[in-house]
């Protein structure tokens, strides 16, 4: 804003112009500036949440999300649903897999580990087939949101699966190759983790560290209906 300018000026410069946003119908569509990485680490509670955010964000837009979620294959600390699969399934242009494995690696809740790693694998050969699919789509065209995955998306968000790499059920030279590998216009979210990826070194173009200064659980708190699941 100059000098002169007047607030009416500076308003009409600015991509809403000054017009109260408000809900709209959803019609497909394909993002102008996607194609970053984005990368959502820490001890926090939230990361998931913030990526399933602005997930939802873009398919308010009408662009084609999918989410490959590793290690969260269900417990017996919640029950057998999950209010984040519930909204996306509503939702048109979002959908999901889970390739997690019951419990949670390296916790004494009768899992098996060699368990858990054969379904990191298998996400992350699922996680290729996406990028692939991703590279053979004409990413700057909308997508049918009734349309498989395979068939393409606008932004792919990989859950958890920084922290299958932080407890070496996937090899971080997998994650970077896997990064490196994708196409320019694709929107990839990597989540998890309480270690900072190093391993990834500049190939995030984003990264947020969530930070716990205080959780619930440390005081005997269980996951809740509507928070956590």
């Amino acid at each position: 804003m100059t000098e002169d300018a007047s607030p009416e000026d500076t308003r009409a410069n600015t991509p809403g112009r000054g017009v109260r946003p408000e809900a709209r119908d959803i019609e497909p569509a394909a993002p102008d500036e996607f194609g970053l990485v984005q990368v959502w680490w820490g001890d926090g509670k939230g990361k998931t949440t913030a990526a399933f955010g602005m997930a939802m964000r873009a398919v308010g837009h009408g662009y084609r999300v999918h989410v490959l979620q590793f290690m969260k294959g269900g417990a017996d600390s919640v029950e057998d649903v999950r209010g984040e699969y519930n909204a996306i399934a509503a939702l048109p242009g979002f959908s999901y897999e889970n390739l997690g494995h019951y419990g949670w690696h390296a916790m004494p809740d009768g899992s098996e580990e060699r368990d858990h790693s054969a379904e990191a694998d298998a996400g992350m050969d699922r996680a290729r087939d996406l990028v692939a699919a991703a590279a053979d789509a004409n990413l700057s065209t909308p997508f049918d949101p009734d349309a498989d995955a395979d068939e393409g998306m606008h932004m792919l968000v990989l859950d958890e699966v920084l922290y299958a790499a932080e407890r070496d059920l996937v090899a971080p030279a997998d994650v970077v190759e896997l990064v490196e590998s994708k196409p320019d216009d694709l929107e990839l979210v990597l989540t998890g983790g309480h270690a900072p990826p190093e391993f990834l070194g500049d190939a995030a173009d984003l990264v947020s560290e969530v930070r716990k200064h205080r959780h619930p659980i440390d005081a005997g708190q269980r996951a809740r209906k509507g928070t956590e699941y």
